[in-house]
């Protein structure tokens, strides 16, 4: 466990959004079916800060959580991980978010059921924010999945991410798609587009790329997000690696061996893990990705979202 976070104390990182108790199957079949289940933590923003504070990251958190039982068990295992939950606030009306996972095989992406829809944190809202707070922190890496909470909570984002730019803090964006909790796909392209637009570095899948840019290759998916401002753009290409380009070079890195794909929920955001924590280092681009991929193949191997996610010990060497 991270040591505790000490008040005023500088953050490398600051991350923003739900966390939910996670209820994952035991057993294959239909959810309805299942009589076992195993508790779990769930939630991109908490994934990316718990892999970071493993890495030794002084890493805040900033969201709601209900009064409830689930809400005690989320803010202790993430306190438990060494995050700090100074700023998570408890909401006496509203519950804790729960979502349902079934078991898959080969690969397959597992069944997903939420349960979330006026959750604690789809009550997120600018005035959650601690300039003060945010401040300590020298980079903000926000997802996609908390502005579709709710028009308040993507408020909150895109504040976050202008106030930290404005006051020369690095930040990125991982589109992270979600369009079940979106009205329609119009509006959720043109609220993360709006979002990619406030980050340094912008992490998009392959197909979220092309859903978002118009444009079908790597390439010309990174060169839509650096013509709108970004410094650096790594697109995730699943078992190829991943691809990244800057306004000055460019390369495609292949993907980490693996020895099965158990479950492929977290990929991404281990892939933000290992780019954030390399860049934060100091690493070159390359490097970066380079350990993305590594971490996202680690987290893709085991049960959990954030299962995977490595100790420092645990990197290989030159990653």
């Amino acid at each position: 466990m991270t040591a505790a976070i000490a008040p005023a104390e500088p953050l490398d990182l600051l991350t923003i959004g739900e966390t939910m108790a996670l209820l994952v199957a035991d057993e294959p079949g239909p959810l309805a079916q299942v009589t076992h289940f195993t508790k779990r933590l769930a939630g991109a923003d908490t994934n990316v800060a718990i892999g970071m504070s493993r890495l030794g990251f002084k890493v805040g958190w900033v969201s709601r959580l209900g009064s409830d039982s689930f809400g005690n068990y989320v803010r202790a295992a993430v306190q438990a991980e060494g995050v700090d939950t100074s700023q998570v606030a408890t909401d006496g009306e509203r519950l804790t978010g729960m979502m349902l996972k079934g078991r898959s095989f080969g690969g397959a992406d597992p069944l997903i059921e939420y349960h979330r829809r006026g959750s604690a944190a789809s009550a997120l809202n600018p005035a959650d924010l601690d300039p003060g707070y945010a401040l300590r922190a020298r980079h903000f890496h926000a997802t996609g999945i908390t502005p579709a909470l709710s028009l308040d909570a993507h408020a909150l984002v895109a504040h976050t991410m202008r106030t930290l730019r404005a006051a020369g803090r690095s930040v990125s964006f991982d589109p992270n798609l979600r369009p079940t909790l979106w009205p329609n796909e119009a509006t959720m392209r043109t609220r993360l587009l709006e979002l990619a637009g406030y980050a340094d570095w912008v992490f998009p899948g392959i197909d979220e790329g092309r859903f978002l840019t118009g444009h079908d290759t790597p390439r010309d998916i990174a060169g839509y997000f650096l013509a709108r401002g970004a410094q650096a753009v790594a697109v995730k290409l699943g078992s190829r690696g991943a691809y990244f380009r800057t306004m000055f070079e460019e390369g495609e890195v292949l993907a980490a061996p693996m020895v099965e794909v158990v479950d492929t929920v977290g990929a991404g955001d281990g892939f933000a893990v290992g780019v954030l924590s390399a860049r934060l280092e100091g690493k070159d681009w390359h490097n970066a990705v380079a350990r993305g991929n590594w971490v996202a193949s680690r987290v893709i191997q085991v049960i959990g979202d954030m299962d995977g996610l490595p100790r420092r010990a645990e990197l290989p060497v030159g990653l």
